[in-house]
């Protein structure tokens, strides 16, 4: 089913990746990859978050399902009619039911009805694409009556951009402050401003296809970036946030639409009149995990993962925009009791994924069972090495502390009292605020330079603290092609210092913050032990806890993650509250 594109072809599409326009997000190292030719017409992609990847063909009426693990694709529902579109969100498979003018969402392979039009309706009043906000209302482009419509949450419909020429492709920027639009028939990307859910307003033209007569501003979606991607005549064109094109990719047939897709969200598969295709890229795509709430503490079924179920006694707000880099904004999900009493210590929540994967949601369980405990907890993104190399991250991380000391007061923060969690490479990004506070080549120029970002307290769990030297250097050296710290901060012998830089360990000092390291049973143990002995050696309070038969991850899975939990509350009561 599934091959690489090869010979002339192949040198066609290099030679278009080629095309210098900006910092491209297309990895250029992998070729484009032909999934399957097995369609009609393909139309609207969307990823489950559970390792596949849904398809509608318009002609062949049918749902198709794509499993990339096992290169497997089977149809999902034979009967689905004329889907223009999916999009996955809140647990939700949405369908645009383009045949049938109405929004439907799976369930149990049916189709049940959200919102349906008048089918006889003149003009008719077909959806054509869609997206999913986070608190589930839907946003829909009416092509035939130039009209974007909102379904909020309730059911109820409304207009969202009144006019606009043939709108096609529809997406929501990732703090869903901007929504995007193609105008088919133009060629043109215009740009609204979310003034509340349902409603916009300051509409601006974001982007021209200038590529000849050919009609075609199609499907869109977006990156963890803000980089805008829409399926054109020929080429599927990619806009930095600010409008600046930077790449194209050509497939060998037209492009219809495109989604972020793949376990790591670092793939963009493309549908075209022809099949459906891969890219690897260098940005993940957006991976949207709303908010689940109830009135109970739930666990959810079927598990290993603790619960990211909401309670009434925490107030959570999504999307904060914390340190911005030109038109780059970074990201927090901030976690709060909903009821404070006095201001409250903060935690900053650091991901991790090998400094290469990995998003903001993953440590969400976390970060909610955090602020139940009375803590105001800040869950980040930060720049991947794939988007920037060492030290964009230490960078961000910093940027954190230093919005929060900045936006005490709106969070109801004692700015005295910040500390941070990290697992695994989100690990050593936290050994390196705690040990690094004072090295202004790991600050950055995030925002808020005024504040300090020193911590007063520092969890550390599996994450090195040695980086020039110890396992991290020694595979760096010997596998440099599979080691992520050479994708991350570069060939260790050509890039010593910086290697020096990142190194947690070399920096330890007696005004360093207390340091707890976390360690399943089976995540060796001891490999921290020099960093104590050098923390005991300084004066810094420091320890271990080791989770009897933990692995590495433990901290998010149970029944270790209670226990851990537990004691990272220990710690931070004794030195931040």
């Amino acid at each position: 089913m599934r091959f690489m594109i090869s010979g002339l072809l192949s040198l066609l599409f290099v030679s278009c990746l080629s095309t210098s326009y900006g910092q491209s997000p297309v990895d250029k190292t992998v070729k484009l990859e032909e999934i399957s030719t097995e369609f009609g017409l393909c139309d609207g992609p969307s990823w489950d978050g559970q390792g596949s990847l849904y398809i509608p063909d318009v002609k062949g009426q049918k749902l198709y399902r794509y499993w990339p693990k096992q290169d497997k694709m089977q149809v999902s529902l034979p009967e689905a009619g004329r889907i223009s579109a999916t999009y996955f969100n809140h647990g939700k498979l949405y369908l645009s039911d383009n045949g049938n003018s109405r929004l439907c969402w799976l369930q149990d392979k049916k189709m049940v009805p959200i919102v349906e039009n008048d089918p006889q309706a003149k003009p008719p009043q077909r959806p054509n694409d869609l997206v999913v906000d986070n608190q589930g209302g839907i946003y829909y482009t009416l092509t035939s009556t130039n009209q974007v419509m909102y379904v909020s949450p309730e059911g109820q419909q409304s207009v969202a951009v009144a006019e606009i020429a043939t709108p096609n492709g529809i997406i929501l920027s990732p703090d869903e402050r901007t929504l995007y639009v193609s105008a088919y028939v133009p060629k043109e990307i215009y740009a609204y401003q979310i003034a509340e859910p349902g409603k916009t307003q300051n509409p601006r033209l974001f982007a021209t296809m200038d590529d000849g007569d050919a009609k075609g501003a199609d499907g869109m979606c977006i990156d963890r970036a803000g980089n805008v991607y829409c399926a054109g005549a020929a080429d599927v064109w990619i806009w930095s946030p600010s409008g600046t094109l930077l790449d194209k990719i050509t497939p060998p047939t037209r492009p219809i639409n495109c989604a972020f897709g793949d376990f790591d969200m670092q793939s963009l598969y493309i549908t075209c009149f022809g099949g459906l295709y891969r890219q690897r890229m260098k940005i993940t795509g957006d991976s949207a995990q709303p908010i689940s709430q109830s009135t109970e503490t739930t666990i959810e079924p079927n598990s290993s993962r603790p619960s990211t179920v909401i309670t009434e006694s925490v107030r959570p707000t999504l999307d904060v925009v914390y340190a911005q880099y030109g038109d780059r904004r970074l990201l927090a999900d901030i976690f709060s009791p909903s009821h404070p009493e006095s201001d409250l210590p903060a935690v900053v929540v650091v991901h991790g994924g090998g400094w290469l994967k990995g998003d903001k949601t993953k440590f969400r369980a976390l970060a909610i069972d955090l602020a139940k405990r009375g803590y105001v907890t800040m869950a980040i993104e930060y720049r991947l090495g794939g988007e920037a190399k060492f030290p964009a991250a230490i960078y961000d991380c910093n940027a954190a502390v230093r919005y929060l000391r900045a936006h005490a007061d709106e969070w109801h923060i004692d700015p005295s009292k910040i500390g941070a969690v990290g697992g695994s490479a989100g690990g050593h990004l936290v050994g390196l605020m705690a040990t690094g506070h004072d090295l202004s080549e790991l600050q950055g120029a995030g925002g808020h330079r005024e504040e300090s970002s020193k911590l007063q307290a520092a969890i550390v769990m599996a994450g090195p603290m040695q980086i020039s030297t110890g396992s991290v250097a020694e595979r760096a050296r010997t596998n440099p092609e599979k080691a992520n710290a050479t994708h991350w901060i570069g060939p260790i012998d050509q890039s010593r210092n910086r290697y020096e830089l990142a190194d947690a360990y070399r920096h330890i000092s007696s005004d360093d913050p207390p340091i707890l390291f976390m360690v399943g049973e089976h995540d060796n143990p001891e490999r921290n032990q020099p960093s104590r002995d050098r923390l005991d050696q300084v004066g810094v309070a420091t320890g271990v806890k080791v989770y009897k038969d933990g692995k590495h991850g433990c901290w998010n899975q149970l029944p270790w993650f209670d226990e851990m939990v537990a004691d990272m509350d220990q710690f931070f009561r004794e030195h931040l509250k």
